[in-house]
């Protein structure tokens, strides 16, 4: 039987035929797999077992997309490892947050198949399906901060009637999605704190951050920049942490391909291509787009990108400055003090932007 030819090999094993190139080296899947993994396994280096001390509570918001999934799996695979080896037991539990799509837009497809599918694959994780409008439950300073954005509505009315009737006073997709991501965010730390956890793991990888840099310094958000890209703390004192920012999006698309059980869990692109308009894109979408159609074209411009904003340190130091009332960046001086008729909003001038764009209402 013929020799295989050491040039057609896997150069990690040379053992097994290459399932692709990855970073100009040829990795076979399993190869390939376990250098992903190895990347996140480094970020997540602050939540090994330690004596001493219970295991850290992470929450993961879970999108059911290919990166949050992906991550999943691999934090699933971690907590296994640190199990089966170490007599500490896990570094860390993982509390799993699913907002469910339908309640952001109705022509969203159901995920419950998909979130069904995730619970059955990584049982050993606590879950939550939650709709957007629970932020009236567990945030409860939300109905203030939507005050400052001019809105006023029927006190008695559900929470979910209340969000639509203020996503529907927002007249740009740029603002509707920059207050969307707002919002979200804050549920999620919202929840993180319902359920005491000291972390947020979030599902974005390289790309994405890339693609969030730029959205967030063409918004006039470039000082959430520390806390949006960077590992570290946040605004709302919840730390956040980003374990897959050192893989590409071609990477997880390959990752999902390579690992079946993944595949049920996964929402599907066409599903959520679906429901997007080509012709009213946000600069989230658009920068998004940016990346998939050009940044993948030079996954280390966009690495540099993401290194550069990295570097970014955030100001720790005590300061008796106010803070926005939507996104807690600092007010620095008057001019992030908006006054639209007898109101005076404490709001940043980025969500000030967002709130030019909302149609007040009066009632």
């Amino acid at each position: 039987m013929p020799s295989k030819d050491p040039k057609n090999l896997c150069v990690a094993c040379k053992g097994a035929e290459p399932c692709a190139t990855i970073r100009n080296r040829p990795l076979c899947q399993p190869c390939f797999i376990s250098f992903a993994d190895a990347k996140t396994a480094r970020r997540m280096a602050n939540y090994r077992p330690q004596r001493d001390a219970p295991p850290a509570k992470l929450l993961l918001p879970l999108s059911l997309g290919a990166s949050s999934s992906i991550l999943l799996n691999m934090l699933d695979k971690l907590r296994e490892r640190q199990l089966s080896k170490n007599p500490l037991g896990a570094g860390f539990d993982l509390y799993v947050l699913v907002i469910d799509p339908s309640s952001i837009s109705p022509q969203l497809p159901s995920v419950k198949a998909h979130f069904d599918a995730a619970k059955e694959h990584y049982p050993s994780h606590t879950y939550s399906i939650v709709p957007l409008h629970s932020i009236f439950d567990v945030d409860l300073d939300i109905k203030n901060t939507l005050g400052d954005f001019g809105f006023v509505d029927d006190e008695s009315k559900s929470g979910a009637d209340l969000l639509d009737s203020f996503r529907a006073s927002i007249s740009t997709a740029t603002a509707r999605a920059d207050l969307d991501n707002l919002l979200l965010i804050r549920l999620v730390v919202a929840y993180a704190r319902k359920y005491d956890c000291e972390a947020v793991v979030w599902g974005d990888s390289d790309s994405r951050l890339a693609a969030k840099t730029l959205a967030n310094v063409a918004k006039g958000r470039g000082i959430s920049l520390t806390w949006q890209i960077r590992d570290g703390p946040s605004p709302w004192g919840m730390q956040f942490c980003f374990p897959l920012r050192e893989l590409y999006r071609s990477e997880l698309d390959l990752y999902v391909e390579q690992t079946p059980k993944l595949q049920s869990v996964v929402v599907p692109n066409t599903q959520q291509a679906e429901s997007l308009s080509t012709r009213d894109l946000s600069i989230d979408a658009l920068m998004n787009q940016y990346i998939v159609t050009h940044g993948e074209k030079y996954p280390g411009v966009m690495a540099n990108v993401v290194r550069t904003a990295d570097k970014l340190e955030q100001d720790n130091s005590p300061t008796s400055d106010p803070e926005c009332s939507m996104c807690s960046a600092p007010l620095q001086s008057q001019g992030s003090i908006a006054v639209h008729g007898n109101d005076t909003n404490r709001l940043c001038y980025a969500c000030l932007r967002s709130r030019d764009d909302i149609r007040v209402s009066n009632a």
